[in-house]
């Protein structure tokens, strides 16, 4: 299923109901909505996009697989706060206050 391993099916609890929305008669009368429950994690998904349950039950896997290898990656390296040089501040600080300057030209419209 494009590169993420599925758990095996004893891990696996499948429940089908019916999806509302639109979808006509078909989708109304037949359990078409598909939960999956992976038990070691209690980790649940959801389908009910398609009007098939074949349909459902391939998107409900494939959600479970990346959800599952989103949770085994390994953490992001942690971050490093750096400040910003005095030059940097020093330019900063100049902009503001040109800006300002530029601002302080600006007048209310006088009342006539």
């Amino acid at each position: 299923m494009s590169g993420f391993d599925l758990p095996p099916e004893h891990e696996l609890a499948w429940e089908f109901f019916r999806a509302t929305g639109p979808g006509g008669q078909h989708r109304n009368k037949v359990e078409t909505g598909v939960r999956l429950t992976h038990l070691p994690s209690g980790l649940v998904v959801t389908a009910t996009e398609r009007r098939s349950r074949e349909q459902n039950r391939q998107a409900a896997l494939l959600r479970l697989a990346r959800r599952l290898a989103d949770l085994n990656a390994p953490p992001p390296p942690p971050r490093r706060p750096t400040r910003p040089s005095r030059a940097a501040r020093q330019r900063r600080l100049e902009q503001k206050k040109a800006r300002g300057r530029i601002k302080s030209w600006r007048s209310p419209v006088g009342e006539d």
